[in-house]
């Protein structure tokens, strides 16, 4: 047999049922709800009928909570302090203080600030619950245009910033990209690097989609010394293609970031002085989109606190 459905109850019957439950008075809980007796009467008597159980005892002389009015008064008391918490609550959510974060990143900056950034974050806003994706510069700014995260950081070559106009961009840095060789070739101790003998060497890098500028960067480089290089593997993920560095199929050119990364076969070097002009640079940005909320609106202005001489801009 189902149970009976009980209207809707407005809080106004509840405070009013816990002003009487509190003083066992009809006069003192109506002074305290600054209304006169017979309402209030009327009002519990309304309550009562709703509920279909009755909540005090009463005669001439007392007034006293029934069972089931017993049982009622710390819920009630809960669900009012709830009730006056509403408001700040909706304005923190408004201010981005409260909320939840879908943050995307890619795998080079969880090797340099992220973690440090997302631990003052934390604790800076203890009301904002950071839910974190690794994932693909390609596959972040897909998510985002979704609407299936709130702001990613992603990787691209510096100042090449026409893919991510929709968005709103934070520059959080820029690095140079290092060789990652395999550790068993002459390249890896060499006093020095001939760019001849450097850009003859099979390739690992990632596939051009998931970072077009990047690595339009990369074989611009060797395309403005009259190479074209061998591509001998693609892989998406840049602790993949360390690994395959190390299994010898090729050297990478990685961001320095990613140097914190030591796997055993590999050896990072930077590109000497002389070799070093016109080489490949990455830059890591922060985006979001405007319609994020203040969640993400608040997380970068607490990027950007954390950086030297940054300020949110547009792209």
């Amino acid at each position: 047999m189902n149970d009976p459905v009980v209207p809707a109850i407005e809080l106004r019957s509840w405070r009013q049922f816990l002003a009487l439950a509190e003083t066992l008075h009809f006069g003192q809980a109506a002074q305290r709800l600054h209304m006169t007796q017979p309402p209030l009467t009327m009002a519990i008597q309304q309550l009562e009928s709703k509920l279909g159980v009755p909540l005090f005892e009463r005669n001439r002389r007392r007034v006293a909570l029934s069972a089931a009015g017993e049982a009622l008064v710390e819920p009630v008391r809960h669900l009012l302090l709830q009730a006056a918490a509403l408001p700040g609550v909706a304005q923190a959510a408004g201010r981005g203080a409260v909320g939840r974060l879908r943050l995307g990143f890619v795998s080079t900056v969880g090797f340099g600030p992220l973690p440090g950034w997302l631990r003052g974050f934390r604790l800076a806003e203890p009301g904002v619950q950071v839910v974190l994706k690794e994932a693909t510069t390609d596959v972040l700014l897909e998510a985002l245009s979704r609407g299936e995260a709130d702001a990613g950081f992603v990787l691209h070559a510096p100042g090449v910033s026409a893919a991510l106009e929709p968005w709103s961009r934070l520059s959080v840095g820029c690095e140079p990209l290092v060789l990652a060789l395999p550790e068993g070739t002459p390249l890896a101790t060499a006093r020095r690097l001939r760019v001849a003998e450097l850009l003859a060497q099979p390739l690992v890098i990632f596939p051009r989609v998931i970072a077009p500028s990047l690595y339009d960067a990369v074989l611009g480089y060797y395309h403005r010394h009259g190479v074209s290089p061998v591509v001998a593997q693609e892989a998406i993920q840049m602790q993949t293609i360390v690994n395959l560095v190390s299994a010898g199929l090729g050297l990478a050119w990685v961001p320095r970031s990613m140097t914190q990364l030591q796997r055993p076969g590999v050896a990072y070097r930077a590109l000497p002085a002389g070799l070093g002009e016109g080489a490949p640079q990455c830059e890591t940005s922060l985006v979001w989109s405007p319609g994020s909320g203040a969640v993400a609106g608040r997380f970068a202005a607490f990027v950007a606190g954390s950086l030297d001489s940054a300020v949110p801009r547009r792209s």
